[in-house]
This record gives C-alpha cells, structure tokens and sequence, in this order.
C-alpha cells in the first residue's frame, strides 16, 4: 500500500494530479483546496496518500497532510459518504472547520458541501462527534454550550443572546463561539443584553 508520495508535478486534471516518481506517473485524485496549494506543473511537491483498492481499479487519493487523509477515512465511515462525498467536504471546509462544524453540530455548515443534503449532514455530525481527531483545537465550552443550545438545555440567557445573534445574520457556529467567549468575561450569571454586546464586540475583532 501506498502511503506517501514524493516527486514532482506533471500535469493537472479536473480533479487529480499526475506526480511523476522517478519517472512513473501516478495518477492521484485530490480535493479542491488541495489541488489549488500544490505548486505549478515541474516543481516538487509531497502528498500524503490514501490507497483503495476495488476488483476493477486502484485509486490514489492524495492530501497535503496525514490530518486532512485521516477526515478522509472518518468522514467515508458514516452511511452515505463515499470517496466523492468525502473529497466534497474536504474541498468545501479545511479540516479544522469540519471539526468545529462537527463539534458545534452546525449541519449547515456539512451541508454547504456538494452532495451533502440535510439529512446526511444530520448524519455526519452525530455519528463523528466523538471520533474527530481534532477536537483538541476547539475550546471545550464552545462545545458543551453548541450542544446545550441544540438540545435545548442551555440557560435562558445564553440561548437568548444565541438566538439573537443568529437573528442578525451570523450562523449558528459563529453565534455560539462569540456567546461561549462573552461568558469567559461575563461570567455564568450574566443576562442576554450584556452577552449579546459582548458577543458582537468578539465577532468585531
């Protein structure tokens, strides 16, 4: 199996690249976002490599870092998402906002990606909210206070300040990172007005 590639750029497809290894070419099938930070045709260039093998083909599917292959492999254990679906999401969102959507369960923000409906995204969220490999980038009360406000658990004061900040046009994960925030200076007993101001100035900066 073939696990990590290193050469330099042939030529670019649709939605792969040809990386010539000591004059053999291999035809690795990328995402958007990483197809767009490669460097041009003739310079070097090292990819990470998934490999899947079927009875008809070997496929390679190439990603700038071991973390962005590891979503690709998470993402393709849930029902629905297939190598397609999974490269889909990858070129919609970095790994790092996946896992905030993930953590933050903002199916919206899944569903921005192409073949991703509702309710796969639904899906997505609630099957990997305990297997993402990088929550440890996300603030454990971003987290616990998202999920309060999904389940409807969450004080009246903080889902009111969300609500209203979701009410001005920001989405729901931006909304409840900028109330989680407001709460560090606050403190837990503050009322929505003062969450909502202090929500605002932290969206601000």
């Amino acid at each position: 199996m073939i696990g990590k590639l290193k050469g330099v750029i042939d030529s670019y497809g649709e939605d792969h690249v040809i990386l010539d290894v000591h004059g053999v070419g291999y035809v690795v099938q990328c995402s958007a976002r990483t197809l767009t930070a490669l460097p041009p045709a003739g310079e070097a260039a090292v990819l990470s490599i998934e490999t899947q093998v079927r009875e008809d083909a070997i496929r390679l599917f190439g990603f700038r870092t071991d973390n962005e292959r590891e979503w690709f492999r998470l993402l393709q254990t849930v029902q629905g998402v297939g190598s397609k679906v999974a490269l889909g999401i990858l070129s919609s969102l970095e790994p790092g906002a996946i896992a905030t959507a993930i953590g933050t369960q903002d199916k919206a923000m899944i569903a921005r990606a192409p073949g991703v409906g509702p309710k796969l995204a639904a899906r997505i969220v609630a099957e990997l909210k305990d297997k993402a490999p990088a929550f440890g980038t996300i603030d454990p009360a971003l987290v616990k206070l998202s999920g309060a406000v999904e389940d409807k658990t969450a004080p009246k004061p903080v889902a009111d300040a969300v609500s209203a900040l979701i009410n001005l046009g920001y989405p729901q994960a931006q909304a409840s990172a900028a109330v989680a925030a407001a709460l560090k200076v606050a403190g837990d007993g503050a009322e929505a007005p003062q969450l909502i101001r202090l929500g605002l100035r932290e969206m601000a900066r």
